[in-house]
């Protein structure tokens, strides 16, 4: 391509919804933190350290036996997890900071045993019903 030397009309996409293919046979729930697998299919978010947290389903699908013939409706922003215990448990102290995905609907604190985890997001808030996560859209 070369410079431009007339105006252009640059099409927008605002970066918050995205269609990806989902998994071979995976089942991703409604409301579910969902992630792209190493292959860039969804899947619902597990432990594993090759996940991309990449939002929330807007609706529940499950893959074919062939991955990328189904596709999941998923949307980026800032969402209630629910909160790991113990020495995982996210407090207002974790706020600015990185949380990591446990399964697809609870994030904790830490990615123990040599990065087991993947990253669900940015810790917005903290209270008694959940975490706010920033998640998807490289949050």
């Amino acid at each position: 391509m070369v410079a431009l030397n007339t105006a252009r009309s640059t099409l927008e996409r605002a970066g918050v919804y995205l269609a990806p293919g989902v998994a071979a046979n995976a089942v991703i729930f409604q409301g579910a933190l969902v992630c792209l697998n190493a292959s860039g299919f969804a899947v619902p978010g597990a432990v594993a350290a090759t996940l991309t947290a990449v939002g929330r389903a807007e609706e529940s699908v499950t893959g074919t036996a062939t991955a990328g013939e189904a596709k999941a409706e998923v949307k980026a922003g800032v969402y209630r997890w629910a909160n790991s215990t113990a020495a995982d448990l996210i407090t207002i102290a974790d706020i600015g900071k990185d949380c990591f995905v446990l399964d697809d609907q609870t994030v904790a604190r830490t990615n123990p045993g040599g990065n087991t985890r993947s990253r669900a997001g940015v810790v917005v808030d903290v209270e008694t019903l959940g975490v706010w996560v920033r998640t998807g859209a490289r949050s």
